[in-house]
């Protein structure tokens, strides 16, 4: 698209990438918004390391330090997503009851996608991008997913990807499809 066209919608969508550190969440997110920022769609990835960096500066990892968080994310998705951004949110989020919370304050205005990144927990330590799961193996980090802490997987997600079976491309691909239908732009 070399004219650079900008596709406005009226209304964006939040899909919600959950799953263990290091299962791919946010590899994916990115491909598929560099494929719809070519397309002319507005688009955000907000991730984990970024928004603590950022909006959430100090949030702590003990289930009301992530609860409280998760909220504040949610909302600024949100109100990207009500403007028409198409938002992709690569977070962690472990537990079913805070996810139900992101969840309902997206929904209440703008469409809401949750997506399981299934990836084994050996998987993710064998990969470890950033070496926090040899950290956390030591017991240096406290309170680490899949280590010390629980990942609950979800019950209902709008879409499963299984990054240890399946590859990148094959996943950002099912991604980006439930990204489209979600616009209604299938």
């Amino acid at each position: 698209m070399g004219e650079h066209t900008v596709k406005c919608l009226d209304k964006g969508v939040v899909v919600w990438l959950t799953g263990l550190p290091g299962s791919g969440k946010t590899t994916l997110a990115t491909r598929v918004a560099e494929k719809l920022r070519r397309e002319g769609y507005r688009v955000e990835v907000i991730d984990g390391d970024w928004a603590r960096k950022t909006i959430s500066l100090g949030a702590g990892y003990t289930r009301e330090e992530r609860r409280i968080h998760l909220h504040r994310i949610a909302w600024v998705a949100r109100l990207l997503a009500r403007n028409g951004v198409i938002v992709l949110c690569s977070f962690v989020s472990p537990y079913n009851d805070v996810r139900e919370m992101i969840k309902n304050i997206v929904s209440e205005e703008v469409p809401f996608r949750l997506v399981y990144v299934k990836c084994p927990v050996e998987e993710c330590i064998r990969r470890d991008p950033k070496g926090l799961y040899k950290k956390a193996l030591r017991g240096e980090i406290k309170h680490f997913t899949g280590i010390s802490d629980p990942f609950e997987e979800p019950f209902n997600p709008d879409l499963e990807l299984d990054t240890f079976r399946d590859p990148v491309e094959v996943n950002a691909e099912k991604l980006y499809r439930l990204v489209k239908k979600s616009i209604g732009d299938a």
